[in-house]
């Protein structure tokens, strides 16, 4: 009987879950034992006649089986804008638009709310005769990169020659020369901003404490709200693959994996559909500048080295369990059972009673 009539003589095909691979069904007197079992029963296949329509080798290699889970393309470093500034908006940047150093992030009574970078936050104003600090330096540095201060030594002390700065830099800013800062002239940031999402609204009205935008870094990543029952999937450093939008693949490594748990949905149970953050950075600047777009992240959920590995179509599954390999020798063939370990590109583990790298084991025909 050949490997079609064999097929076709089975239960059906069964569907391989861990590769979406149909599998035929084996059944017995065609290899030479009865019942069904190769071999009359004891596990060793008898010899058939008809050789196979197709063959394959075993071969020794290394197995990865990833998962794919979804995940989307933004920015790093989303944070909302507040300032001090009270009044009427009367200008806000585009969506998407890029903020640099001494550049406004909005206006406000057409009185510009100044980007300069820091990591400190403006919490008091910086004006002469207030305390030595950071914050102070933190001016004193911008003030020299935007071209301010020919005299000025950046240190932590507000002296006569930060107070001029500060005067000049207000004069060419359009802000009253006060030689004193406060959080309704400046924001200080990390680095340049892109915005996501202007929440001020030309027209309206703001008060201090109230968002008025919202930034991110110009850094691409991915982020993936990953179940948490997927959690043991990722770590820092871990490497990925992400299929972006328009089929571009991009490498990319987890560069942050979060702690706690949140639900994906409320009202049902956390433990099946909570979820944690996991950001991954890109390799290379994707071709899209899509935000918010849906991606496809592939995480290694196992890796095998060093194992015996066939098609998945080469297996056949036993009429009394299990699944086997038809390994072909010469003219003759006989149906070896297997036990299955990882499954990665299309490829499966397999072990059994004889096996070695190189013998031909017979495949559907292409």
């Amino acid at each position: 009987m050949t490997r079609r009539a064999l097929v076709l003589a089975g239960a059906g095909v069964l569907a391989l879950a861990a590769a979406g691979t149909a599998v035929a069904v084996a059944g017995g007197g065609p290899f030479g034992g009865p019942g069904g079992r190769p071999g009359g029963g004891d596990g060793a296949a008898g010899p058939s006649a008809p050789a196979v329509p197709a063959t394959t080798p075993i071969t020794r290699q290394d197995l990865v089986d990833t998962k794919t889970v979804e995940g989307s393309l933004t920015y790093s470093g989303e944070r909302r804008i507040v300032t001090d500034a009270r009044g009427v908006v009367t200008w806000v940047p585009a969506e998407g638009a890029v903020v640099r150093r001494g550049r406004p992030l909005l206006r406000v009574a057409r009185r510009p709310v100044v980007l300069m970078y820091g990591t400190l936050p403006l919490y008091r104003t910086l004006r002469q005769g207030v305390a030595d600090g950071p914050d102070v330096e933190q001016l004193e540095r911008n003030l020299k990169v935007l071209g301010y201060g020919g005299d000025l030594t950046v240190d932590d002390h507000f002296s006569y020659a930060t107070y001029l700065a500060v005067r000049q830099w207000q004069d060419d800013a359009g802000l009253p020369r006060t030689g004193q800062v406060d959080a309704t002239q400046v924001v200080f940031l990390p680095a340049a901003a892109r915005v996501t999402d202007a929440r001020a609204e030309v027209g309206a009205r703001t008060t201090p404490g109230q968002p008025a935008l919202v930034v991110s870094g110009l850094r691409r990543l991915v982020h993936v709200d990953l179940s948490t029952s997927d959690q043991t999937l990722v770590r820092k450093g871990a490497k990925v693959t992400v299929e972006l939008p328009g089929g571009e693949r991009v490498r990319g490594r987890v560069t942050s994996v979060g702690t706690v748990a949140k639900a994906a949905s409320q009202g049902e149970g956390q433990d099946e559909d909570s979820t944690v953050d996991v950001d991954i950075t890109l390799a290379k600047t994707p071709r899209t500048r899509l935000d918010k777009a849906p991606v496809q992240v592939e995480l290694v959920s196992e890796r095998r080295r060093n194992v015996l590995a066939v098609p998945v179509e080469a297996l056949l599954a036993l009429r009394e369990g299990g699944f086997g390999v038809e390994v072909a020798e010469g003219a003759a063939t006989r149906i070896v059972p297997v036990e299955t370990g990882a499954f990665g590109g299309g490829m499966v583990e397999i072990t059994g009673a004889g096996l070695a790298e190189g013998m031909e084991v017979g495949v559907p025909a292409p």
